[in-house]
């Protein structure tokens, strides 16, 4: 199975529309036979970053790589240097988890579609109630996804998504637990690593040697991380485990938490690691003693973790509701550096406001994003600030506020890992999407356990049933430079006018950044690209040649007319005003 067809109906699987915005300012014009490489460098020079008007070259017939001809030539291909993330030896070498690595950089190396139309495969899901976001791929290019409560190898190529393998709580393991999907991984040897409602840790072997996908999972590894690390802190705990990683001596770092909480309800929590050599022991079947092997660093009353944890050289970053951890493991939690930030606290939709729900969390609540020199997060503040972290100190290097020009009537919480990419060069792009209204407002409900990923549990009703109409608005790009003096921060494009309910994620091989939006005018979902004079919307004729696409570039929004070749494009007569969406109507196209 070819990971860049699976990518394409991976993509289609979620939602069935890209959102393309373009890293042209980071990138350059590849020659025909030039892959993306460390060695290339961007076009254009950090302090030369345009806006979207500038993101694509005026001539749209760019010269396109082999690797593109292969998927379409709707957009040109404006390769990136790859991205720049140290391996980590203990986690598998493909994109290994939902935000691709452990920094949590949501960038991949590998292919994705340029356009709709004609290459992309649509997988139908018939099993799961709702299509999960959380898809990644083994290092056979299978894809693993999560399936009624427990983790699956399915083709996502088939015209109805199939299962090849699976593990099944329910069926393999007594039931009584769900996997906590959105924080599994792939080890280096292709295993599941996989937290659990029941704050268990499992590992499942789920391929033989030759990468053939076991029917049933081979469960490994079961370790009980909320027993052992009671044990070790010598008191109870009242957060559940929330997720975990493995740092690049193959500790098993964790942390505890959920997706709101609470300060005032003082519930206790810890972050911790499982040493390497309790897990390599128990792997090789021998008798283990985790007493010796389990080490936490307790949280004041109130402080738990909200979402992933990144891994770097340095160390493990776990954010939580109120400070920014870097820990390491020397016989012990040592806390390199702990840095506070600011949070106004659980924010919710109000009488008359177009959401219904809220923030998923109380404090900053994305996953951290790292570089080797920098961390790169959210705040809670008003207005939500992004925060840069120098990596050896926790010092605030950087902040800027982000999402601050929304209509009226809509929240910000940005409570994704942000897009954050490192050209080499000296400047990071972070890529920052509110999600607020995704949030159910049971989370405030004090017996709801906001560890348990499930969809009831934790996402609003009316987002899952209406779609991005829910979702309060607002993506935005921005640098933060490398200076003689420091660090600065700048906005090099923002949109008020798209609601993207997917994680967001960047090809370093084509240039751009994907995501899902919805036409609210008719409910149906559709791609969107950013070109010259800011252009959106493409529509495809029938016939998969022309394209029609709305743009500004006039000084004024007006349809244009292009070809899937590109080329110049020419403004179609609309009978005066404003036009905004392009539709086709006759069968041939014209």
């Amino acid at each position: 199975m070819k990971m860049e067809k699976v990518l394409r109906s991976a993509l289609l699987l979620l939602l069935a529309a890209a959102l393309c915005l373009s890293m042209a300012a980071c990138s350059q014009t590849p020659s025909e036979s030039s892959p993306a490489s460390e060695t290339q460098a961007p076009e254009t020079a950090a302090s030369e970053k345009a806006s979207p008007e500038d993101d694509m070259p005026e001539d749209a017939g760019t010269e396109e790589t082999p690797a593109s001809d292969a998927l379409s030539s709707a957009l040109p291909v404006k390769t990136l240097r790859a991205k720049r993330v140290d391996e980590n030896p203990y986690m598998a070498k493909s994109d290994a988890n939902i935000h691709h690595d452990g920094y949590n950089t949501d960038s991949t190396d590998e292919v994705l579609p340029l356009g709709i139309y004609p290459e992309i495969n649509v997988s139908y899901e018939t099993t799961n109630a709702n299509a999960s976001p959380a898809i990644y791929f083994d290092s056979y290019g299978h894809a693993v996804v999560p399936l009624l409560g427990g983790i699956a190898i399915r083709d996502l190529n088939a015209a109805e998504t199939t299962t090849l393998g699976y593990f099944s709580p329910k069926q393999h393991d007594g039931g009584g637990y769900v996997i906590q999907s959105s924080y599994t991984f792939l080890d280096a040897e292709n295993r599941i690593v996989c937290p659990t409602s029941n704050n268990h840790v499992l590992m499942l072997r789920a391929t033989d040697e030759a990468g053939n996908v076991l029917p049933e999972f081979e469960k490994v590894l079961d370790i009980d991380i909320k027993a052992a690390a009671e044990a070790a802190l010598g008191k109870t705990l009242e957060q559940n485990l929330l997720s975990v990683v493995f740092d690049y001596e193959g500790n098993l770092w964790f942390a505890t938490g959920g997706f709101r909480i609470y300060p005032e309800r003082e519930q206790q929590g810890v972050l911790g690691y499982i040493a390497r050599s309790a897990i390599d022991a128990i792997l090789s079947g021998e008798q283990t003693d985790l007493s010796d092997a389990v080490f936490v660093y307790e949280l004041t009353p109130g402080e738990g973790a909200e979402n992933g944890i990144a891994a770097s050289k340095d160390g493990a970053v776990i954010l939580t509701n109120q400070n920014c951890y870097l820990l390491r493991a020397n016989n012990g939690v040592e806390a390199v550096w702990c840095t506070p930030y600011e949070s106004v606290g659980a924010k919710v939709s109000g009488e008359g406001d177009n959401t219904t729900g809220g923030g998923l969390a109380w404090g900053g609540g994305c996953s951290p994003s790292l570089t080797p020199e920098l961390v790169m997060f959210t705040d809670n503040a008003d207005p939500v600030k992004l925060l840069a972290l120098d990596m050896k100190t926790g010092e605030i290097v950087a902040s800027l506020p982000v999402l601050d020009d929304l209509p009226g009537g809509y929240q910000v919480a940005v409570e994704n890992s942000a897009i954050v990419y490192d050209d080499s060069e000296g400047t990071v792009s972070t890529i920052v999407c509110n999600w607020f209204g995704a949030g159910s407002a049971g989370l405030a409900d004090p017996n709801n356990d906001s560890s348990i990923q499930s969809y009831a549990n934790i996402y609003d009703m009316n987002w899952l049933t209406k779609g991005n109409c829910m979702i309060a608005p607002g993506v935005e790009r921005v640098d933060t430079v490398k200076t003689d003096s420091g660090y600065e921060m700048k906005s090099i494009w923002s949109r008020n006018d798209l609601s993207d309910t997917s994680i967001l994620k960047l090809s370093t091989a084509t240039g751009y950044v994907y995501g899902y939006v919805q036409d609210l005018t008719t409910g149906t979902e559709q791609q969107i690209s950013f070109g010259p004079g800011n252009d959106v919307l493409p529509s495809f004729a029938p016939d998969s040649y022309f394209i029609a696409f709305a743009s500004s570039r006039g000084g004024s929004r007006g349809i244009y007319l292009t070809t899937r070749h590109g080329g110049d494009a020419k403004k179609v007569p609309t009978g005066g005003g404003a036009a905004s969406f392009p539709r086709w109507g006759m069968p041939d196209g014209k």
